[in-house]
């Protein structure tokens, strides 16, 4: 028995990968299990396909709802489904918790339901002994919206890696919510950092759907905790493919440019919701980025899936692997 503490954020990849594995899935309803890299599950009911979805919201108190209504939309959507129904569990800490702060929680929580078209069907609340800020978690049903569920795994050789706006957006207004004072902005580029969750925003629902009516789609992923690596890591691991990358080709936030080097923080290891990764047929690619334009929304080719399982990041013409983050580069600002 391995007694060694593991750190905070997922759990190691290895040891997710055997935990999952041993699961028996017998039912022949269940189009996608549980799996390393998949974003959500898919089971058929009678003629009908729906996903589910579970994902808490542990680091940022501040916008607590919709942070977690976003997250779990941006994972429904990955797998190329409709989000419909939320079940939201908070737990509250002791102490902390007035009556005034949890009527705003639940106005909030309605107010991110309604902008998504997303009805909250029920959930659980309780003031909560041991912790020291709120913890939220959704539980997200939704519907396909066409006849073919995307799932990481669909990823294969030759198909380009498309990435949508710079990262890491959730990352940044994360820091700037919780942790400003540890990040030297003036009040100006704070208030900037801090909208960062609604401009241009965290969710990727209208990235996915642009992608998917163009064609060419093999999987999508939402970079979260752990970042972009993180996720392209996951991705490699879902498809059985290794994956090239240009570090060149990566757009990186200004404002993560200027914050991240002083503290010595990897972007490619941060919190990265409101990026959307798409995997895509080399023929699709242009048509998916010229889409994306046309909408406001950036898109760039960051790499390649390759035969080889090796994940490579090339920067300045070096070739190196990809970097793996035991936890999210985030929580450094939280530990120190």
């Amino acid at each position: 028995m391995d007694e060694r503490i593991i750190p905070a954020g997922k759990l190691p990849a290895d040891l997710l990968a055997r935990l999952l594995g041993e699961i028996p899935l017998d039912d022949p309803n269940i189009l996608v299990g549980p799996a390393l890299g998949e974003d959500a599950t898919a089971i058929r009911f009678a003629d009908q396909i729906l996903l589910f979805k579970t994902d808490p919201i542990t680091f940022a108190s501040d916008k607590l709802a919709w942070y977690l209504v976003t997250i779990n939309v941006n994972d429904i959507a990955c797998m190329g489904g409709i989000p419909k129904y939320l079940l939201a569990t908070f737990l509250l800490p002791e102490g902390k918790t007035s009556r005034a702060s949890v009527e705003k929680l639940f106005s909030d929580l309605q107010k991110a339901c309604t902008s998504y078209n997303i009805t909250l069907v029920g959930g659980h609340t309780e003031i909560t002994y041991g912790i020291n800020r709120p913890i939220a978690i959704g539980f997200m049903i939704g519907t396909l919206a066409g006849d073919t569920v995307i799932r990481t795994s669909g990823a294969g050789p030759g198909d380009l890696v498309l990435l949508t706006k710079s990262i890491p957006i959730e990352g940044i207004a994360v820091m700037a919510q919780e942790k400003a004072d540890k990040l030297g902005l003036d009040s100006k580029s704070l208030e900037k950092a801090r909208n960062l969750i609604y401009d241009p925003g965290i969710s990727v629902l209208k990235d996915a759907q642009i992608a998917l009516a163009q064609g060419g789609v093999t999987a999508m992923h939402d970079p979260t905790e752990g970042g972009l690596a993180t996720g392209l890591h996951e991705i490699a691991a879902a498809c059985g493919y290794g994956i090239t990358v240009k570090m060149e080709s990566i757009p990186i936030l200004n404002l993560a440019q200027e914050i991240l080097p002083r503290l010595a923080i990897d972007p490619l290891g941060v919190l990265a919701s409101g990026s959307l990764v798409v995997c895509c047929k080399e023929g699709f690619a242009g048509k998916i980025l010229s889409a994306w334009k046309k909408n406001g929304i950036p898109g760039s080719i960051i790499g390649k899936i390759t035969h080889a399982k090796e994940m490579i990041l090339v920067h300045e013409g070096r070739m190196d692997p990809l970097p793996e983050f035991t936890a999210d580069e985030i929580t450094k600002m939280f530990s120190s």
